[in-house]
């Protein structure tokens, strides 16, 4: 497959704010980068304030398997007993009209995207500050009890393990700061040759003819 737009995969522990800075990302949209974000199925129970096809695709379990066996999905994983996927003809569709994706997935999707697309692909992991930051914003959360909280942190760690597979890493202790590291992260990524001499083809050639 050629690809003409680019993927970022954004991979991160839970609580460690990485949703809240994609939804960020979006608003930018345009302005600063070109993106769109790939909407993943789940299924886990829709949390409070999520939007089905705008947050995720929350499908029965029966229908993830269906689509499994199927050989549907891009990628896919089971994380907390749940099942989260990314649609193949989603994927493919987009990065060969020139779509650059962002992909919000765990390292488990991570490796099996980087096992199909070589090309026009670039990971960043966002790490919290310390363990006790972490805690202490899962607990914030209000959305899990103290048993599952303990679970998330112990797969936090093992998360967090595999951070040196990715191309950046981005602490987020300063929410705008570390926005403004994805962002610089997105735009360079937009800007190297491999993408602009196709996105900019025309304009390269006119300025490459010969004066009459």
């Amino acid at each position: 497959m050629k690809n003409l737009g680019t993927l970022c995969v954004i991979s991160a522990p839970s609580g460690t704010g990485k949703s809240t800075l994609i939804q960020t990302l979006m608003q930018y949209n345009g302005f600063i980068y070109k993106i769109k974000l790939s909407i993943s199925y789940t299924t886990r129970i829709k949390r409070s304030g999520e939007i089905h096809g705008k947050d995720y695709y929350f499908i029965s379990r029966k229908k993830f398997k269906y689509m499994i066996n199927k050989n549907k999905f891009f990628e896919y994983a089971k994380v907390f007993d749940h099942y989260y996927g990314t649609l193949k003809n989603d994927i493919k569709t987009m990065l060969s009209t020139g779509i650059h994706v962002v992909l919000n997935i765990d390292w488990k999707g991570a490796q099996q995207i980087r096992n199909k697309i070589k090309n026009n692909i670039y990971t960043i992991f966002i790490l919290p500050p310390s363990k006790k930051e972490l805690s202490r914003r899962l607990y914030f959360r209000g959305q899990d009890a103290k048993k599952i909280i303990a679970e998330r942190m112990k797969h936090a760690m093992d998360e967090i393990s595999h951070f040196k597979e990715y191309d950046y890493v981005v602490v987020n202790d300063d929410f705008n700061i570390a926005l403004i590291h994805l962002q610089s992260i997105i735009l360079s990524e937009q800007l190297r040759i491999a993408y602009q001499k196709i996105h900019h083809a025309t304009l390269i050639h006119n300025l490459l003819l010969p004066d009459v």
